[in-house]
């Protein structure tokens, strides 16, 4: 999870380039200090809620977070050419154990407005817990079958089924059964 800590250092780097304490970042996003200390020192592996509210309070984009080298024109991904994977937790806060593996299909790219991600999710027991943000999800199933916790409504989808939902609603996705899975997620956060 090497790719975590590289990641961990750019939050630092941004909050730091502003001129922002870490206390200020808490109270501004209003993500627990000991969490944001966590993260940025890479102890933990994030879920998209933090990272989507520290985003608002430095006003960057999420995917600020997720790029590497930006690069004005379009992004090619070739199949079969892997991306760097980022790990993120399910869960609402922060732990030290990641079921979804992120791979960019869009980082590099410069003013973009939406994150396009090949998502691995690993089956993982115990209790969901949803989560919500500001943004739009799109949800398109590769392989394998998830089910969508959105509000009171549970989803059960197999290949080939999309989603689309406003992320401002709590939300969960897993894989169903005890496979693994993979999904197309599009990602819109605003900032």
């Amino acid at each position: 999870m090497e790719k975590n800590t590289e990641f961990a250092s750019k939050i630092k780097s941004i909050r730091e380039r502003q001129n922002m304490s870490i206390e200020e970042l808490s109270e501004n996003s209003g993500v627990k200090l000991d969490v944001l200390k966590a993260m940025e020192s890479g102890e933990v592996i994030p879920s998209l809620t933090p990272l989507t509210k520290m985003a608002r309070a430095l006003g960057v984009r999420l995917g600020t977070f997720l790029d590497d080298t930006p690069q004005i024109g379009p992004v090619v991904t070739r199949a079969g050419k892997p991306t760097s994977a980022l790990y993120f937790s399910g869960r609402e806060d922060v732990t030290n154990a990641s079921n979804l593996e992120f791979h960019s299909l869009g980082a590099g790219k410069i003013d973009r407005n939406i994150d396009p991600f090949l998502i691995d999710i690993e089956y993982e027991e115990g209790e969901k817990e949803l989560s919500s943000h500001e943004g739009e999800e799109f949800i398109y199933v590769l392989e394998g079958e998830i089910e969508v916790i959105y509000g009171k409504d549970t989803f059960t989808m197999g290949e080939g089924d999309s989603i689309f939902y406003d992320s401002v609603v709590p939300h969960h996705l897993h894989a169903a059964g005890k496979k693994e899975s993979k999904i197309l997620a599009v990602l819109y956060t605003p900032y």
